[in-house]
């Protein structure tokens, strides 16, 4: 690939080696996001927010100057997002995880050089190269780590939901298999534990916490823990 480049001009070989990695990065945030995220939360608008901020990182960290500058952006998003959290919404942590591998991702082939021409062309030295190759390992690598997560197959994995309970006396500790069987009935859902949280007497309400298997339950709810504002 260097010595084809190398018979281009610099700036010919600077636009095809932002295209290369813009495809490889655009094709893995896509896999992502669809294969991975997608299927189990189905919410469309973290799935564009992942495309659309994939790309942007990725340019600005491509565009941003010189290699110490782009790891200086590249940790300062980490940050920002960090403080942020994309304040105008309680964001669950799936979905941030989520957003910080995409930005990882973004960031690393950003980052990366894959076209080392140095020598034909002086003007277009660079501190350090990577081939092509170890480019697609290396984002290869982040898919395998996410199937090997989202697998879980080794992990006891249960889903929560909080209820509004009626029937307070079944919520003394003595009663707690009393309790669990009704809200199963209920609710239908394979419960394995409950938490107690608050109590009030005056309206016979409790604030409780469900444990149930996720293999009941085909979508992820933990998205929607409360009633959203515009329906309030």
């Amino acid at each position: 690939m260097n010595d084809f480049l190398s018979l281009l001009s610099s700036d010919s070989c600077r636009i095809l080696d932002l295209l290369f990695r813009f495809i490889i990065n655009t094709v893995f945030t896509i896999i992502i996001a669809k294969a991975f995220y997608f299927p189990k939360s189905r919410r469309k608008d973290f799935f564009f927010t992942y495309l659309l901020v994939g790309f942007g990182i990725f340019m600005l960290i491509h565009l941003m100057g010189d290699a110490k500058l782009k790891t200086g952006i590249a940790m300062g998003l980490f940050a920002i997002f960090c403080i942020m959290r994309y304040r105008t919404e309680s964001v669950p942590i799936r979905e941030m995880t989520y957003l910080f591998l995409i930005i990882s991702l973004a960031a690393i082939n950003g980052l990366a050089w894959t076209a080392d021409i140095s020598g034909k062309h002086p003007e277009f030295a660079i501190p350090e190269a990577i081939s092509m190759v170890e480019l697609i390992v290396t984002n290869f690598i982040f898919i395998a780590v996410i199937w090997i997560a989202e697998g879980g197959k080794w992990v006891t994995s249960l889903s929560t939901k909080y209820i509004k309970y009626d029937k307070i006396d079944l919520i003394q500790p003595d009663k707690r298999e009393e309790l669990i069987e009704d809200l199963r009935k209920r609710t239908g859902l394979n419960i394995k534990e409950v938490a107690i949280g608050s109590i009030d007497f005056l309206k016979d309400m409790a604030l409780i916490k469900v444990f149930y298997s996720e293999e009941d339950n085909n979508e992820n709810d933990d998205t929607l823990q409360k009633m959203p504002k515009l329906y309030e």
